[in-house]
């Protein structure tokens, strides 16, 4: 902690810089190469597990061997070294430093001693339990994670999976009960191939793979005096986490004793082997964490074309309101005008004349002659789909808790634009998994730089409203969200500290997005909102609001809000439900964070907020059809809707798919899970407000110009 409370000032100055440069890397141009003899550094980073949503850095873990502080002749680097570290990979819990393990490339070494440790009773027992929860330690080479192997279904290729097992867990029928062993012998495999131009000729190399095998090998099995395994091939028992102590006595007896301690010998071997499979190359060399994902591709088509499916049918569906409903109640009706905010009617030939008189003092509208209900005029505006009319004088009225909205949607803006910048820098291959990090460190710096259009967005959405404030406005818009964002996440990580966990957000890094918050977000969102209070302006309205608010009807069930939201929510939610899938095995599952297929997900999004647009504007024609004028906060609910959708769809993934347990993992997932799915709704749900509100002003527009 201390260490990142020094580097906060370097990270508030270099954030940005750093991530920018490391993000221009290019498939085939920016290898790096190794000439034999030179030294290939081995970095620890972290051990994570599908159980618990808590990672540790493997180098502070108490019962492996402490760098001894060996300094790097070719490298430059001395072992136990942390390396500066962007935003992203602070958040995503890598601690990332120099190893003692010596890889020369091209040298061959069968068994190479490292050291032997000795762990007192409570290193042993966290050992124990690391293992019992089945964590994963990950090294890195040449920027690649160490990688277990393994051979496709049909046997004709192999793929990785990232990471290696700390140990393994077997259960002792005799003793009834489970033995823990720990894999204290790596052997590492480097898949090389010579470069191409100038550096192959002159005999320097890249690296395409590193693999993991790890063993358990007993200190019986190995030489008292190198510490090496007597054969490294043939492994008759592994290194057990056990107290027990075997003596044998002068009659011949084998005694055993317990110890308070424990000392368990680490080696290592490492095999340099050319790669014999063409198609792997410098360039594509990530692919091969990514083979057991091939045949998905036919899953992610027919995700699309559902998803295609659904969306056509929406657009039909607004195809026929605009073309054949409305559109056919402007042009139909015999003569319609708005003038003064007010709706002038010529009625067909033969009907009635009104039957209501408005009730200036309540804005009810009475009935006549001891009729109740609408006039016939009314109930066939109603009938034939065209009451929306009734409720002109109503719907540019400034919603209840405007000064709310006003924020949110700024604050959706953001997210928007922050989310599109994200998935363009994606499909163009500038975040790809080599960068470490980089996918939530851009995220981050584009939501900061993005503060620009939620200001502009909050203070013309704000003065439509009719607001005055707007400097107040501004305010909450640039600390509403980030504020309870930061809240829940400093509470959360309280718990993660308590674990010492490397999950959780050193104080430096948070010192640091505070300044990042208030020093570069709150200005940008107050010259947004300057700018789009003073130069913009509010949105005009083809009709004037009445002084009196029309009574709203009984409402269909179905029209209701909450009935209306779950409703209106499924059909976005079954449209990524397939690529949810993907994402949330990455993401929970696999620990790994290498999502890749962002081409899939761009078209999917796209599919998205067209069917969020849609959706929406269905939703608010019929609740206006209905004569309810209520709209602005149903259309952003109803455009977030598929948020609750997902949050379910978390609670059915943590029950049935996940095997996390723990009180702090859960609320880890949980929380994050909530998080979110509630910036999902917000950029949805502003979405879907913004696309009511330029449907809603068509319609009235069309009326008056017709």
């Amino acid at each position: 902690m201390a260490g990142d409370v020094r580097h906060t000032a370097r990270l508030l100055i270099t954030l940005l810089l750093s991530a920018i440069c490391n993000a221009f890397y290019i498939p085939g141009w920016s290898e790096k190469t190794f000439k034999d003899g030179d030294l290939i550094p081995l970095f620890h980073n972290k051990i994570f597990s599908d159980s618990s949503e808590l990672h540790y850095a493997y180098s502070e873990l108490p019962f492996v061997c402490p760098p001894s502080g060996w300094r790097h002749p070719s490298a430059r680097l001395t072992s136990g070294t942390s390396l500066t570290l962007n935003l992203g990979e602070v958040l995503r819990g890598d601690r990332i430093t120099v190893s003692d393990y010596e890889l020369v490339m091209g040298e061959d070494s069968e068994a190479k001693f490292l050291c032997s440790h000795t762990v007192d009773r409570k290193g042993v027992r966290w050992a124990q339990q690391l293992i019992r929860d089945r964590y994963m330690v990950e090294w890195i080479v040449d920027n690649l994670p160490g990688a277990t192997p393994f051979v496709t279904t049909d046997k004709s290729g192999k793929y990785y999976a990232a990471g290696f097992r700390l140990g393994y867990e077997e259960f002792d029928p005799h003793s009834m009960r489970s033995r823990y062993f720990i894999n204290n012998h790596i052997t590492m495999v480097i898949r090389y191939r010579t470069a191409m131009g100038k550096a192959g000729n002159r005999g320097e190399k890249v690296i395409l793979g590193f693999e993991v095998y790890p063993k358990s090998v007993e200190v019986g099995n190995r030489n008292m005096t190198s510490g090496l395994p007597h054969d490294i091939y043939s492994i008759e028992a592994g290194m057990e986490l056990t107290f027990g102590k075997n003596t044998t006595s002068e009659d011949g007896t084998v005694q055993t004793t317990e110890s308070d301690e424990l000392t368990i010998p680490y080696s290592y071997s490492v095999y340099f082997r050319e790669e014999e499979n063409p198609f792997i190359s410098w360039s594509n060399r990530w692919n091969v964490y990514f083979v057991h994902d091939e045949d998905s591709r036919t899953v992610h088509w027919l995700a699309i074309v559902n998803s295609l499916v659904i969306s056509g049918f929406l657009t039909t569906l607004v195809a026929v309101v605009f073309a054949r409903t409305i559109r056919g109640d402007i042009k139909g009706t015999t003569e319609i005008g708005l003038e003064d905010g007010k709706l002038k009617m010529k009625y067909r030939k033969g009907l009635p004349s009104p039957r209501r008189s408005l009730d200036k003092s309540t804005g009810i509208f009475d009935p006549i002659d001891g009729e109740d209900g609408l006039s016939a005029e009314e109930e066939d505006m109603v009938e034939d789909g065209s009451g929306w009319k009734l409720v002109h004088g109503d719907v540019f009225r400034t919603p209840q808790c405007g000064t709310l909205l006003a924020p949110l949607v700024g604050s959706g803006m953001q997210l928007v634009f922050m989310a599109s910048g994200q998935l363009l820098l994606s499909c163009i291959g500038v975040l790809n998994p080599s960068f470490r990090g980089g996918f939530t460190s851009v995220g981050l710096s584009l939501f900061v730089f993005c503060g620009l259009f939620s200001g502009y967005f909050s203070a013309r959405v704000y003065k439509t409203f009719g607001g005055r404030q707007w400097q107040h406005n501004v305010f909450v818009t640039g600390s509403l969200i980030p504020g309870l964002a930061f809240s829940i996440v400093f509470i959360l990580n309280l718990f993660v500290w308590g674990h010492a966990s490397s999950s959780a957000i050193p104080f430096g890094t948070l010192i640091a997005l505070v300044a990042l918050w208030l020093l570069i977000q709150m200005p940008l969102v107050y010259c947004g909102g300057w700018y789009g209070q003073h130069r913009a302006g509010a949105w005009e309205h083809p009709v004037r609001p009445t002084s009196i608010a029309r009574q709203i009807p009984p409402q269909p069930w179905y029209l209701r809000r909450l009935q209306l939201i779950l409703i209106a929510g499924i059909m976005p939610f079954l449209i990524i439900l397939i690529e949810l899938m993907f994402v949330f095995k990455s993401l929970w599952v696999d620990k790994s964070g290498f999502y890749y297929m962002f081409g899939f997900l761009s078209v999917v999004g796209v599919i998205l907020i067209l069917s969020v647009v849609e959706v929406t504007i269905v939703a608010v024609y019929l609740q206006l059809c209905a004569e309810n004028h209520q709209w602005h906060w149903t259309s952003f609910l109803v455009g977030g809707s598929s948020s609750f959708w997902i949050f379910a769809y978390c609670l059915y993934y943590y029950y049935f798919k996940l095997h996390i347990h723990g009180f702090v993992s859960s609320m880890l997932f949980f929380s994050y899970s909530f998080l979110a799915c509630g910036v999902y709704g917000l950029l949805t749900g502003t979405v879907g407000f913004l696309a009511a509100y330029a449907f809603v002003r068509r319609i009235y527009t069309a009326i008056k110009v017709d």
